[in-house]
């Protein structure tokens, strides 16, 4: 992982929300670095650390009012540390402190006006009537002792201070884009009420993980899987700055790849990177292992599994490489697994889930840390080329999770040659970068259609597009229905066995952008 920093930082403590590392991605837009821990956290455990300027408790699902609610340690609110308590946090700050909390008569969800009362730091250079996001069932009824009313919505008490105690509350979310002024609100708590300095930046990112890397591999060979995506891209070149020829490359083409998508990889690669990188073909062997398997998350640990395999067999040739490096970053490992709380796992990544227990090599991550922008703009400042940069996100497991049930060579290729049609006209049509995130699913699903005044009983394609800045959260992407119509057109007259196209319409949340 990427070294935490000795210089001012911020810690959020996690109670479940599934937006907690958007704060803290928005903490470090803002220069801080960002530190998730559990809801549990001791207050000795902060206090022992003086790095920490400030101290946020993000939302959750849980109501205040049960007996089995997530707590915490209300020694924290002592520490003399700046707090923010947001959503949850909010309610769960009062309720210890001496304030009211009941169910919401009226719950407001989304989009909703807040009118500021009384300036204070946390309102600095923000207007007295704004929008903000909310989604709460409980809210505060009577403030806590100490705690002045800052600000309102039609339904609830929206912002709250205690001036002396530097805690406030917000039972808006700021972190989401969808809260005019969350950046600005979070800004004035980290830099004018926590007056913490800003150090998280691209030159210290870079320096620190070029150390660490140098630090943990000494005189090691590495071997990384080169998968063409960006985070393999950003890594190699990382690590080529870090250990030079100690690096080992392969490109393993599992046959779960885009339309002549290996052969472009490869050239760029060779043609770009100065670095030892060699050619698996094993598509046969990862078909073999997905063969029969429907659930997503059975194919996606077959897959994870079987490049570990790959590169264990590699170490009969390359004896000299005991380290084993991938481009996790951190919202595969926030969607794999419950991270440092009690988040739900939406899936697992095959480079997080799917890994067996008795692998052979020692991981090194050094993007773990790391959002889908900062390794991009990581990537730019290591001289990634631009058609690697600026790459839509391809997921590991490749076209297995895009062709939904059974994957088989020639669901692939149907999936191919449409999934080429989209891609193609998006960059015809100059909306490949005006897009995050693009592609198209085959569903295990046929229905009835007319063809050449004959009835057919075909295959049916989704095509997805999403825009987003962080992957966290997504909107599906208004594309000219005019376009859509073309692409469904020619999808359904030149690949065989499609006779229907849908067009997903789904943001995230409630969905993700991958179908499985």
């Amino acid at each position: 992982e990427l070294p935490v920093p000795t210089t001012d930082k911020i810690v959020i403590l996690d109670f479940g929300s599934q937006t907690v590392q958007l704060i803290a991605r928005r903490i470090r837009e803002i220069g801080l670095y960002s530190e998730i821990l559990p809801y549990h956290t001791s207050a000795a455990t902060l206090a022992s650390d003086p790095s920490i300027k400030g101290i946020i408790l993000s939302g959750g699902p849980d109501s205040v009012l049960t007996d089995d609610r997530l707590d915490m340690d209300e020694l924290i609110l002592d520490l003399g540390i700046p707090i923010c308590g947001i959503c949850y946090g909010m309610q769960l700050i009062h309720q210890k402190m001496g304030g009211t909390i009941a169910r919401a008569v009226h719950s407001e969800y989304g989009k909703t006006e807040c009118t500021i009362h009384t300036a204070s730091k946390i309102t600095a250079n923000i207007p007295s009537s704004h929008t903000v996001w909310m989604s709460h069932g409980d809210q505060v009824i009577t403030p806590a002792p100490g705690f002045q009313v800052l600000g309102v919505t039609p339904e609830a008490i929206a912002l709250s201070g205690h001036l002396e105690k530097n805690i406030y509350t917000m039972q808006f979310h700021p972190e989401v884009t969808q809260t005019e002024f969350g950046f600005t609100y979070l800004s004035n708590f980290v830099l004018n009420i926590c007056h913490a300095v800003p150090s998280w930046n691209l030159d210290f990112i870079l320096e620190e993980a070029i150390e660490k890397i140098r630090r943990t591999v000494k005189t090691e060979k590495v071997m990384l899987a080169l998968s063409g995506g960006v985070d393999s891209s950003v890594l190699a070149m990382l690590l080529h700055r870090a250990i030079g020829n100690q690096l080992r490359c392969f490109y393993v083409n599992t046959g779960l790849m885009r339309k002549k998508e290996t052969e472009s990889i490869m050239a760029t690669y060779l043609k770009h990177y100065h670095m030892d990188i060699r050619y698996i073909d094993a598509e046969d062997r990862f078909l073999l292992a997905l063969k029969g398997l429907k659930d997503p998350e059975a194919k996606r640990k077959a897959i994870g599994s079987e490049f570990i395999r790959v590169f264990e067999e590699m170490t009969t040739t390359f004896s000299d490489c005991r380290f084993l490096a991938q481009g996790t970053i951190y919202p595969d490992v926030i969607e794999s697994q419950s991270l440092n709380g009690p988040g739900k796992t939406i899936k697992s990544h095959h480079n997080v889930g799917g890994l067996p227990q008795d692998l052979k090599f020692t991981l090194i991550e050094p993007l773990r840390q790391l959002f889908k922008d900062e390794v991009r703009a990581l990537g730019i400042k290591l001289g990634v080329p631009e058609s690697i940069v600026k790459r839509h996100p391809f997921p590991g497991p490749g076209l297995a999770i895009r062709v939904i049930g059974e994957v088989t060579k020639e669901r692939l290729d149907t999936l191919r040659e449409a999934d080429d049609i989209f891609i193609s006209l998006l960059r015809d049509a100059n909306l490949y970068d005006q897009v995050a995130q693009a592609f198209v699913c085959l569903l295990p699903v046929k229905t009835v259609g007319v063809m050449g005044d004959e009835r057919t009983y075909q295959e049916v394609i989704a095509i997805r597009s999403v825009d987003t800045v962080d992957f966290m959260s997504a909107t599906f992407s208004k594309l000219p229905w005019s376009f859509v119509e073309k692409v469904a057109c020619q999808i359904v007259n030149q690949v065989r066995g499609v006779n229907r196209v849908v067009y997903d319409v789904t943001s995230k949340p409630p969905g993700t952008i991958e179908w499985e």
